[in-house]
């Protein structure tokens, strides 16, 4: 084989690679994770594109009129679910970089 050949088949794979992770990225971004702090008094629902898509706060939270711990549960039911996001794109794309030890940007 010649190497232009080589090289014109290593490009040829990187795209096809770069095709199937934008597609694989499409997918995932459709997928929610939810994640709750306090005892599933706050829980939220992440999508794969990291945006927050749903908020539940449990109605006796509100009865205890704790704004600080409201916004401390919050914060930590979001956090975990942008945490459960990453890690479920991180996953996805795994399957379709495998052993090749790519990083992608933004995905922990």
């Amino acid at each position: 084989m010649s190497m232009a050949k080589g090289i014109g088949d290593f490009v040829k794979q990187a795209q096809q690679i770069q095709e199937r992770l934008q597609q694989v990225q499409e997918e995932a971004a459709g997928k929610t994770v939810e994640a709750s702090a306090g005892g599933n008094m706050v829980t939220v629902a992440v999508n794969g594109r990291l945006e927050l898509v749903d908020l539940r706060i449990d109605p006796s939270v509100l009865e205890a009129r704790d704004l600080e711990m409201l916004r401390d549960l919050i914060v930590a039911a979001v956090n975990e679910g942008i945490r459960r996001a990453q890690n479920m794109m991180a996953d996805e794309m795994g399957k379709i970089t495998g052993g090749l030890g790519l990083k992608i940007p933004g995905i922990s």
